[in-house]
């Protein structure tokens, strides 16, 4: 190539770097392979910097930028001088040496005019802001858009306007950034600068998370990490604004192991750059928000280092109040850690800093405990501001600082509606929210205003208003507008694929390459759905306010029990005729550990592990439960019909093991109202029945060949026929149906329990797809009514996914029952439902008729009635 036609092509390697990096390198080297002159080289080692830099190798980019400065120099143009010289200082300055980096940048910009100002003021403007200093970086980038303008250069006021726009996020004056989002959006598109578009569709996320639009946040990360690999460039603050994102809607562990991968790679690097340092400060948060105590800490010392040397105080005032919060949960309360919080909320709220609500609202707390009413009050005044400012997740935040700070006044009934009103917002916000994931997750503050009112009406040992306040929030949690996914033919595609997968896995062994393609597929599924926002007519609030009146009115012949964990401390609430009593049972944690033991003895008899006297073992398991379930409540009980609604962490009692529940058809509820809601669910006009038998079930198909018999006409799919598809379509709007397969839940992922099928797991994400669920529902398979806690009264499992799509009752295992005994009792209880039997009579009358066998004993004693 001609020496004029290496400069011709060395002139387009700049705009190639940050629109087709791989492109560029590879064009970078073939103009340095040749016989370059020195300005032409200069731009190659430039480019190549460049990319090196955007994907992290921040030392690599300095060396090529050294080398492309001295080149520069050789060409004796001065403008090529100034614009490597300010690419190193930009790069430098991300590196963590700001200083130096600034140094360069401030020099390049004394050499240039024109144009090239209005590009080294872009580079320091872009410095500015990662460094915290706003108000500095929108004057540069308000004159360098101005002189980029002015020259007609479209790509570099693009760039301009797109770091302006970050800054005016980070200020919180949204129109301002969304106007310079647009025109930049316009730009880039006119000029095809590929990775520009891709960083402003991530940008994008940014201000649908400002919004308080986390799927939509979440589905713009998704598309620019598609583009970043397209481009095949990493780009590590994707990763910091997914943790954010991930750490709003409550998914924290998912968020530790997210950011934990991206900064393990850093620090392979050694890598000592800004966006480590900032990187290091999300996972940082990200241990903080999971319990991780130790990690958080570790996490923010090395953050909080990393941030001083760089001088950028603004984050390391946000490192340092992780700092704080991680001793504080670790149950440090000291009048020095109190100051210490007092005077950081104060830096953050004059740096305007997103932590700023959540720094008073621990200075608040700190000040109370510490005897100093004032500080408190002024501290939580402060975080109670934002009850009514900022995106709606954290409004819910803004009313538990209004909460305490009235309970600091001693003003009850004040206390008592802020509690209110912050679960109102804490359901506005899972409302918003599609996945059921995402809305488990989603319960934050809601579960702690819930807990400040329920501790007051223990204190005032009022039943009523603790009735009243427990069923305050588990009504919200589950009077959200149903999950309907549009017909989306890849997630449908993701599904099949991955019921495929688990097929060959269980044909072929566990392979890494399979299980490899699994977790794929399972991350494309969750991605999806979570993208997934609630129409704006279902988003509307609805009246979720606890009606305790209509609660007494509604149970007919039913008593209530209603259990609440108030401070680890168990009381049970019973509703007998229209008498509303409260008792305390005791701990929390003896109530779990007794249920283990229950449950491990269940399994064990499941498996045909018979020991001596297995029947009065049963009954002392039962009579334990009940005293640490009950207590005193138990005597409030007689044989009538009793609906239980238990916390989270006790949704899988075996309850008709407990004797005073023995003699009694019982059901269960994650909530009162939410039963009393059940039961006005319309029933089909058409009163189809659908009985499904997967694979590999001994006597499945006698089994189902007999409950047949009880529903002339019924779909029966069985032999090959039980595919997701026929399965799905039989469900969809059945009054009835009966699924008899062997079941899987997964703890770790709870959507992805299954139920097998004759083309593999039919998983909840499965289930809803549909339009409407079954009416009433029998799962005789492994563990099908059991579920994942998350908080105190949130779960994912059958009874999250099924109950919004209009299932009224649901009969389900809580532990993994033998085949040939449930077979029998499932005829049994068929039988009594065709009798007009409710869920609960039908399996009373079903588990009295089992006789004194063991085995048969436990798989009756291991099916729950979930609903009506």
């Amino acid at each position: 190539m001609s020496a004029g036609g290496v400069q011709v092509a060395a002139d387009y390697l700049l705009p190639l770097a940050v629109s087709r990096p791989a492109e560029a390198v590879a064009a970078a080297g073939t103009v340095l392979e040749g016989t370059p002159d020195p300005r032409s080289a200069s731009i190659a080692h430039q480019a190549r910097a460049i990319v090196s830099r955007d994907n992290g190798r921040q030392d690599e980019a300095v060396a090529e930028l050294r080398l492309a400065l001295r080149l520069a120099k050789r060409s004796e143009e001065p403008e090529r001088v100034a614009d490597v010289q300010a690419t190193l200082g930009l790069t430098l300055g991300l590196g963590g040496k700001p200083k130096e980096g600034l140094a360069a940048l401030d020099q390049a910009i004394a050499k240039s005019r024109g144009v090239a100002a209005g590009r080294g003021l872009t580079r320091r403007g872009y410095l500015l802001r990662v460094v915290g200093r706003y108000d500095e970086a929108l004057g540069d980038l308000r004159q360098a858009i101005t002189l980029l303008r002015r020259g007609g250069d479209q790509v570099w006021e693009a760039r301009a306007r797109t770091h302006r726009f970050l800054v005016y996020a980070a200020m919180g004056q949204a129109a301002h950034a969304d106007r310079d989002l647009v025109v930049a959006e316009r730009l880039s598109a006119a000029t095809g600068q590929e990775l520009e578009s891709a960083m402003l569709v991530h940008n994008r996320a940014d201000v649908a998370f400002q919004a308080g639009d986390l799927p939509a946040a979440l589905g713009f990360l998704d598309a620019a990490a598609a583009r970043y690999a397209a481009l095949q460039t990493e780009w590590t603050s994707l990763e910091i604004d997914r943790c954010t994102v991930l750490l709003a809607a409550g998914l924290a562990t998912e968020a530790v192991s997210a950011t934990e991968h991206v900064l393990q790679d850093h620090l392979r690097r050694r890598s000592k750059g800004a966006e480590t340092a900032e990187l290091m400060f999300a996972a940082a948060r990200a241990a903080l928000a999971a319990g991780r105590l130790d990690l958080a800490a570790e996490r923010a010392v090395a953050a909080a280092e990393l941030f001083r040397r760089q001088d950028r105080q603004g984050w390391l005032a946000r490192a340092t109040f992780v700092m704080l919060q991680a001793q504080y949960d670790a149950g440090q309360h000291s009048a020095r850690l109190s100051t210490k919080a007092g005077r950081l909320a104060d830096q953050l709220d004059e740096l305007n800093a997103s932590e700023a609500p959540a720094a008073h609202l621990l200075a608040g707390r700190l000040a109370a405990a510490d005897g100093q009413p004032d500080d408190a009050d002024r501290h939580l005044a402060r975080a109670a501001r934002f009850r009514h400012r900022g995106p709606t997740f954290g409004h819910a935040a803004g009313w538990l600082a209004q909460a305490l700070r009235a309970e600091g006044r001693g003003a009850t009934a004040a206390t008592l509606i802020a509690c209110r009103h912050g679960l109102e917002a804490a359901a506005d916000h899972q409302r918003s929210l599609a996945a059921p994931e995402l809305r488990a997750h989603a319960a934050g503050y809601g579960i702690e205003l819930a807990a400040l009112a329920q501790r007051h009406a223990v204190r005032r040992n009022d039943a009523r208003m603790l009735l009243r306040w427990s069923e305050q929030w588990r009504a919200s949690a589950l009077a959200l507008p149903p999950v309907r996914p549009p017909d989306d033919p890849e997630l449908a595609a993701d599904l099949a694929a991955l019921r495929d997968v688990a097929r060959r896995l269980d044909a072929d062994g566990d392979t890494d390459r399979l299980r490899l393609e699994r977790s794929r597929l399972e991350s494309s599924i969750r991605a999806r759905t979570r993208r997934l926002g609630t129409r704006e007519s279902d988003a509307r609030r609805r009246d979720t306010t606890a009606d305790v009146g209509a609660v007494v009115d509604g149970l007919g012949d039913h008593r209530l029990v209603e259990l609440a964990a108030v401070d680890g401390r168990l009381y049970a609430i019973t509703v007998v005729g229209r008498r509303v009593r409260m008792h305390s049972v005791g701990p929390v944690d003896t109530a779990v550990r007794e249920l283990e033991l229950t449950l491990f003895m269940l399994r064990r008899l499941a498996h045909g592990r018979v020991p001596p006297g297995a029947l009065e073992r049963l009954d002392i398991a039962g009579l334990r439960l009940q005293q640490v379930l009950l207590g005193p409540a138990a005597d409030d009980l007689d044989d009538g019909p009793v609906l239980v609604v238990p916390p989270a962490a006790l949704h899988a009692v075996p309850w008709a093991m407990l004797p005073a529940l023995r003699s009694s058809p019982v059901v269960v509820a994650p909530s009162a109202s939410v039963w009393l809601r059940a039961g006005q669910l319309p029933v089909p006009r058409h009163r189809r029945v659908a009985l499904v038998v997967g694979p590999g079930l001994d006597g499945g198909r006698s089994e189902m060949k007999e409950i047949g018999r009880e529903y002339p006409g019924s779909v029966v799919l069985t032999d090959g026929q039980a595919t997701a598809d026929n399965t799905l379509t039989a469900l969809d709007g059945a009054w009835t149906a009966h699924i008899a397969a062997h079941g899987l839940f997964r703890r770790d992922n709870p959507l992805f329990s299954a139920i097998a099928l004759d083309d593999g797991p039919l998983t909840l994400y499965d289930l809803g797809r549909l339009r409407r669920a079954p009416l009433r529902l029998v799962l005789s398979s492994c563990e099908s009514g059991v579920a994942a806690p998350i908080g105190a009264d949130e779960l994912l499992g059958a009874v999250s996914a099924l109950v919004p799509l209009g299932t009224a009752s649901l009969l389900a295992s809580v532990v993994p029952v033998n085949d040939k005994t449930t077979a029998a009792l499932m005829v049994d209880f068929h039988q009594q439902l065709r009798d007009r039997a409710s869920f609960g009579v039908a399996l009373h009358e079903a588990r009295s008729n089992v006789g004194d066998d063991p085995v048969a004993v436990a798989t009756a004693l291991s099916f729950v009635a979930l609903g009506r």
